[in-house]
Formats: structure tokens, sequence, C-alpha cells
């Protein structure tokens, strides 16, 4: 019987069959583990021991856990911004925390077993509730300890948080939301930003809200916009994060993108309008009150009309729409006939005049110089 040992872990094989036998976990483990993107703020040399009082633990929590089973997710984002293959075996150190993704798992922050979930690729660990008929059983983990620090405390990613600033009334925030996941958010974000700044404009971009991973990040910057997200802010999930906190964290980075020279910051709200933080943020919020316009992102036409629809229930109107929709020419003609809107392609949101046309007129220094 092979026996592969790591400090305190050893792996044995048999036959078809794994058997793990833990000896004294040290924190020593962690410097041998993978750290997953939601854990990107965190200071490793803070770590101090490992806890396994998992009753207690809540949304945030860094957890060292050891790979069981590989399911759903085969690899992990690092927080190097690179992708990991995962092996059975592999220590990995991870968020626990809630997940909503219709199109993936319904996930809650909770350790109640011996195995727990990975339930997104980004770094979030939890018991998965319900998955999405495609989905395949999610890969499973063994939680080893949770991470302490010096005095004995559970070490959480909102205490890596960046400094709280108060809201920045000066720079124009400009929002995009989505009728469901897929539907082109991320793309049309980044594509706004990027055209923004082919206008001369100093932009930011700032994902606000979802599910910890790199790769809302890597497309703003991908584009040239440097960009902020919930992580910078303390948060692995905003899902089942009261709208205070969301609202908190939004103000801090819109502030910090502001103070790092951003006249224009797109925001970019996670899943689509019925979410109910997506909700909650749509109907009464700092958030909803701050933006200076709204970019709705569709998969088809009847998602742009119902969007619109909801939007127009709340009191909002889009200046245009985009996503999916956009990618085809007959989908397109319908959205623009049924919404009595501009739909702006990829394509469309990187040229300059087309920004001068439709966003330009949100600046909040254009309202000041039409004001005066």
């Amino acid at each position: 019987m092979p026996t592969c040992h790591i400090e305190g872990i050893a792996t044995l094989t048999e036959g078809d069959q794994q058997m793990t036998r833990m000896t004294p976990l040290t924190p020593a483990l962690c410097e041998l583990a993978k750290w997953a993107f939601t854990t990107r703020r965190v200071n490793r040399g803070d770590v101090r021991g490992l806890s396994t009082s998992f009753m207690a633990a809540k949304a945030g929590d860094l957890i060292l856990c050891q790979i069981a089973e590989i399911g759903q997710h085969k690899k992990i984002q690092l927080a190097e911004r690179r992708v990991s293959e995962s092996y059975p075996g592999d220590l990995v150190v991870l968020c626990l925390g809630d997940r909503y993704a219709p199109d993936q798992f319904l996930a809650s922050a909770v350790i109640d077993d011996d195995l727990i979930d990975l339930v997104a690729g980004g770094g979030v660990a939890g018991r998965a509730d319900a998955a999405h008929a495609s989905m395949a059983a999610p890969t499973r983990l063994k939680p080893l300890g949770l991470l302490t620090g010096a005095r004995g405390q559970i070490l959480n990613v909102a205490d890596y948080a960046l400094p709280a600033l108060p809201a920045n009334h000066e720079v124009t925030v400009i929002g995009v939301f989505g009728a469901s996941m897929n539907s082109g958010k991320t793309t049309a974000a980044s594509s706004l930003a990027h055209g923004l700044m082919r206008a001369g404009y100093a932009v930011a971009g700032v994902k606000a809200t979802g599910t910890g991973a790199f790769g809302d990040v890597n497309s703003f910057e991908d584009g040239g916009a440097p960009a902020l997200d919930f992580t910078d802010a303390g948060m692995a999930t905003t899902f089942r994060m009261p709208l205070g906190r969301i609202e908190d964290g939004f103000d801090t980075l819109v502030a910090t993108a502001a103070a790092r020279g951003a006249e224009i910051v797109v925001v970019e709200i996670a899943d689509g309008v019925f979410q109910q933080e997506t909700r909650a943020i749509l109907k009464s919020s700092r958030i909803r009150d701050r933006l200076d316009g709204i970019l709705f992102a569709a998969p088809d036409a009847l998602s742009a009309l119902g969007g619109v629809v909801v939007l127009d229930q709340l009191g909002l109107v889009p200046f245009a729409i985009s996503g999916m929709v956009s990618c085809s020419p007959l989908a397109t003609a319908e959205a623009a006939e049924v919404t009595g809107l501009p739909i702006l392609s990829r394509a469309d949101l990187w040229s300059p005049d087309v920004i001068a046309l439709h966003v330009a007129p949100l600046m909040r220094h254009a309202a000041a110089d039409v004001a005066a």
C-alpha cells in the first residue's frame, strides 16, 4: 500500500479506494495548500492555528480542506489569478459561503457533515442544497480546520477588507444589470468600460455582488480598466448578505476607485433582476439612488422586453440594451422594435461615437455643465 506523506496528512491508496489517515494538524499545512481566489487579500502570515469548531463557522470564514472526490469543479481559481487542476488529496484554503447560481448550485454556508462541497471554482465551500440538472455531483471536500489567528480567533475574509469609505458623490456610476445569469453582463460591462477609456475618460470597473471569481475582474482589466470586486470589500459572496453590508461595500468600492483616479465607474450587479439581493437593490437602496445610468443585458428579445417592463415598474429606464441579444441581427431587430431602446453590441460599446451619444450625457460633470 503506497503512502504519500504531506506533513500532517497521509493518503493511502489500495486498489481503487483511497483512505486518508490524519495525524496532528499544524498551520504549516496551509503553506502547502492551494489558496483560492476568494482568499486573495488574506495575509497568510496571520495563520497561527486550526480550529475544528465547525458548528460555529459562518460565511467568509477561511477553511483548510482536503479534496476527497473530484466532481463538477475540476479546477480551482487561485489567488494568483490562474486556474489550477485539482487532484484527490490536494490541500486547499477556501472560504465558507452561500451561493445562488440558477445555472449551477444553490448552497449554504454550513459545515454539518464529514464532507462538504466545493460550490464555486473561485473558492467557495459549503453544503450544496440544489443544483441545475446539467451539473455533475459537486467536488467533495474534507474540512480539516478553520484558520485561526494570534488570539485564537477564526480568520474571515472580512478581516482583510479595504478600509471603509463614505459614499463618493462626484464620480459618475453606470450600473449594468441583466435578465439572468449568462445574459452577457460581464461582456457588456467590460466593453462599456473599454469604450469609455477609448473616449478619453478615466474608468474603473466594479463587481458589486455575486460569487467570488476572477473572471469579472480579469475581463475589466483585459479591457484596460482597473477593477475591484466585493471580495475587496470583505465578502466571499454577497448572497444572503444584509443589504446594508452590500451597500457599504458598494460605497467603499466606488469611493476607492474614485480616490485612485476614476471619473466614471462601471458597476456590474450579478445574476438577474429577480435574484433577492438584486431585487432589493433595484427596489430601494443607496446603490439604486447612486446610479447615473443603467445598461441592461438580455439573452433574447423577450428577456429584453421583460427587463424593461420590470425596471419601468420600479421607476427605472435603461439607456440601452446589450448582452447576448446583440449577437444576433434578428434578435437585435426584435428587441429594438419591442423596447424602443438602442441595442448595443460589444463592438458598439467600444466606439467613442456611441459613448458620446449614449453615455456622455449621463456624466455628472455634463449634468453640472447643463445646470450652469
